[in-house]
């Protein structure tokens, strides 16, 4: 089974009508969408009641890929918000439960930063990570090239296999150290991920400069582009029960309508919101 969504909910303004309120975006984005990754999880682990709330808002068969907070990835940067490990991740299995009760957690997903390389010491952490993790389906994506260096890449896959890691296989630029290939391997007999984040080399190392969010993710995939992935998405499909895609190239507001081309393509149903139409003017002068 593909399922096919977007990187959050509340910023891809073409599948609103104009003018829905915060509130109501997630009931209209899981209308047309059965996966979502939901990234405010990143900057805050969230309440426990909030994520009941959004379970009450989707419907049976969606899917959330909770990504994972910043302080057990090594991306935060300033005074930890929690006094030890213990508490954060306490806290994060504790958002995560309403979710997971509901049926609808698909996956929790440890995204790691580009300067966390193929070391003994970060086998280590993985290895507790996962064992403070344990019972909760967790992805694995690496940012460093070394994890799929040819000398380590089939120890990396082998080790998410034994880890119990399901992979994010990435389509993202080809930039350097921080950029990895596309590695079209299944680690999980249940469950893949596959996410898009457009292959725009020339903003994908900008993160120093101000505006690196607003062109890191700029790019509009091609239809050539999406059917390379139809062909790579087959073979995950006979590694794995379910494969979820998401599109996570929304800084120029591609990413919803990349992954609708590429639900028809793959022969998923297309929702459409219904067209608003504009009123009538009177005309006075015409009666």
């Amino acid at each position: 089974m593909i399922t096919v969504g977007l990187a959050g909910w509340g910023d891809h303004d073409t599948i609103y009508p104009s003018g829905t309120a915060a509130k109501d975006k997630l009931k209209k984005y899981a209308a047309q969408f059965a996966i979502v990754e939901m990234d405010s999880s990143f900057y805050a682990v969230q309440p426990p009641e909030r994520m009941a709330r959004y379970a009450g808002e989707t419907p049976d068969g969606f899917g959330f890929v909770v990504k994972a907070y910043q302080g057990m990835t090594g991306h935060l940067r300033g005074k930890p918000y929690y006094e030890s490990d213990d508490e954060m991740y306490g806290a994060f299995r504790d958002s995560l439960a309403p979710l997971r009760e509901a049926g609808k957690l698909t996956a929790a997903l440890f995204q790691y930063p580009p300067w966390f390389d193929c070391t003994k010491e970060n086998v280590r952490l993985l290895r507790e990570t996962k064992r403070r993790m344990e019972d909760f389906p967790c992805v694995l994506e690496f940012r460093h090239q070394s994890w799929y260096a040819p000398e380590f890449r089939e120890k990396t896959l082998a080790f998410m296999r034994d880890e119990g890691w399901s992979h994010s296989v990435c389509d993202e630029p080809q930039a350097g150290s921080g950029s990895i290939p596309i590695v079209p391997e299944a680690t999980s007999e249940d469950f893949t991920l596959v996410r898009f984040h457009g292959r725009n080399i020339g903003g994908w190392n900008q993160s120093g400069n101000a505006n690196w969010r607003e062109v890191r993710y700029l790019y509009d995939y091609a239809e050539d582009e999406l059917e390379e992935w139809q062909t790579i998405l087959a073979g995950l499909s006979e590694q794995s029960a379910s494969v979820g895609v998401i599109f996570n190239n929304n800084s120029g507001g591609h990413a919803a309508g990349n992954a609708k081309r590429f639900m028809s393509m793959l022969g998923l149903t297309v929702y459409e919101p219904p067209v608003e139409e504009t009123p009538e003017q009177l005309d006075l002068f015409n009666l």
